[in-house]
């Protein structure tokens, strides 16, 4: 039923642009120049509508239509690696509020000085992991450091992960037996509550050793329930991986992300620039991207990875 519910509304929508596109059709042959001004509001707004949906048909993969779970890490680079990690929190929480996507913090560890050393954020909206799943890797910033009092040029790492946020009903088994379930105090701010209780939770999956732990809601349960919920989308991102390398060695050829392979680069100094060294794209305007404004980078990546597409590097002013 909620496949149904989809192709329902995606065919709605591709009719009620054709209505559009009819209406302005008969508007212009009318001929009247009173109408200038609004059919030209009209066409914009249809333009920008087909890009949009231009950029859907690119979102084909099995998960793409999946809400999607990000998690950050801070790497090297100190109190500023932590402070990085924040920047590119409040960038993907600016990306998700101006797409109207709803968001939910997860996990959050913060720095000893400053910033924070992880955090898991539950992105939920409209083909939200088909976007953002070219986020995933190494992010590298270069810039003055607010904590140098020598005021030098620091460069700071931060590893963005993205899974799909997957339905109960998905290929992920799940036993009770292969968990080991730990509760401990939350070292988060939190209150007196919070602070005497054991309410964060520490999940091992036996079988994979992977871990997940979950401390920022103030009850044991919805700490539990959330982990669970990061533990199925790692075990069902491992089966995607190990399907991958079932295929790329058929074909010969297999390539694994490492962590020292940056995907982009954010320089606020000597020159502001935030380029793509996947796609080769770039802007100049490093701190409307750091304000969420990413739908560029995200159109380049999945241009090219349906197309092989690169984009043109903007001459540098």
């Amino acid at each position: 039923m909620k496949e149904l519910n989809s192709l329902k509304e995606e065919i709605e929508a591709w009719e009620a642009l054709r209505t559009r596109l009819h209406d302005a059709r008969e508007l212009l042959e009318l001929g009247d120049l009173e109408l200038q001004e609004e059919l030209e509001e009209e066409i914009a707004a249809l333009e920008a509508e087909l890009e949009r949906r231009e950029l859907q048909t690119l979102l084909s993969g099995p998960y793409d239509k999946h809400p999607a779970l990000l998690s950050i890490h801070a790497g090297a680079g100190g109190t500023d690696a932590h402070d990085w990690a924040e920047m590119l929190m409040r960038m993907y929480l600016r990306w998700a509020e101006k797409r109207g996507f709803r968001t939910e913090v997860l996990d959050y560890i913060p720095g000893e000085e400053a910033g924070i050393k992880s955090v898991t954020l539950a992105i939920d909206g409209p083909y939200a992991y088909g976007y953002l799943k070219g986020e995933k890797g190494v992010h590298r910033l270069v810039r003055i450091s607010p904590f140098d009092a020598s005021r030098r040029r620091h460069t700071s790492f931060a590893l963005v992960e993205v899974l799909p946020q997957v339905e109960e009903d998905l290929d992920v088994d799940i036993r009770p037996e292969d968990l080991k379930i730990e509760t401990y105090r939350a070292s988060t701010a939190g209150g007196q509550h919070m602070q005497k209780n054991a309410t964060a939770v520490r999940i091992t999956h036996l079988p994979t050793g992977i871990v997940v732990q979950c401390q920022n809601e103030r009850s044991l349960t919805q700490n539990k329930r959330n982990a669970l919920r990061v533990l199925k989308a790692r075990l069902l991102e491992r089966k995607r991986k190990e399907f991958e390398e079932k295929m790329a060695q058929l074909k010969g050829e297999y390539r694994k992300a490492e962590w020292g392979n940056q995907i982009r680069s954010y320089v606020l100094h000597p020159y502001q620039m935030v380029k793509d060294h996947r796609t080769g794209y770039e802007v100049g305007n490093a701190q409307a991207v750091l304000d969420g404004d990413l739908d560029g980078f995200i159109e380049a990546y999945l241009r090219y990875l349906a197309l092989g597409e690169k984009a043109t590097p903007a001459p540098r002013e």
